[in-house]
């Protein structure tokens, strides 16, 4: 067995891997037990009683966090010229149509979010097969097909993500960053945590929330004591 590092062994000290912790503590305790030299992301792993593979399962939602996601996130907005100049004003990093879907066919995906017009969708799908795998794919569900450009920009600058359960039936979403006061990570966990409750299928029989876990980039993980957010306790 490899010997434990200095910054190993202090974080062993300080937190127990097998306990339950309300969220203001798991907060505190995630700034205590992270010591990257760089600003690592906080990260919420939500594990969900539901089966993807079954349509009216598969959870999917966007969520506008309180305090942002603390990075800066690249926008590609594709449309028609009427629109570009609403697009740049409110703060879009791209604006075009055709010049990026023939740069995204011939391998660039170097942004965040892409946002577009419906009337340019039918250009849009034929590069789903790049977009789709890789998150891009705009999707009027989530607000990124629209004909209020200007207003999604700004709301995706703002903090709003989109979520979508995996395969294995766990949503994993980047909330905040280790700068973040405790409070503020906890601010943007509860209204994740929200979101995802609002969403519980109708047909699910059994548990929905089994479990979640909160971490930094490279901390370990902390387990979340979930019934506070299940019986409404957590404020």
């Amino acid at each position: 067995m490899s010997k434990l590092t200095k910054n190993q062994k202090a974080v062993e000290a300080k937190y127990d891997s097998t306990k339950a912790y309300g969220l203001a503590e798991a907060c505190e305790l995630l700034k205590d037990i992270t010591y990257t030299k760089f600003d690592a992301s906080v990260e919420l792993h939500t594990n969900l009683g539901v089966d993807p593979r079954k349509a009216n399962q598969m959870i999917r939602g966007v969520v506008t966090l309180p305090n942002g996601t603390g990075k800066v996130t690249r926008v590609l907005v594709l449309c028609t010229p009427d629109k570009e100049n609403e697009a740049k004003e409110a703060g879009a990093d791209y604006v075009g149509l055709d010049n990026y879907i023939d740069q995204i066919k011939n391998g660039w995906t170097d942004v965040d979010v892409i946002i577009c017009t419906p009337s340019v969708m039918a250009k849009v799908g034929a590069i789903g097969r790049i977009l789709g795998p890789r998150g891009l794919m705009p999707n009027p569900k989530t607000g990124t097909v629209t004909m209020e450009i200007g207003n999604a920009v700004k709301e995706v600058k703002a903090g709003k993500i989109d979520f979508k359960v995996d395969k294995t039936g766990i949503i994993h979403a980047a909330i905040g960053k280790v700068s973040f006061t405790p409070e503020q990570i906890a601010e943007n966990a509860r209204a994740m945590m929200s979101a995802i409750l609002k969403l519980k299928p109708q047909a699910l029989k059994g548990t929905y929330l089994k479990g979640a876990h909160i971490c930094t980039t490279m901390s370990p993980s902390i387990k979340l004591d979930i019934k506070a957010f299940t019986t409404g306790a957590e404020k």
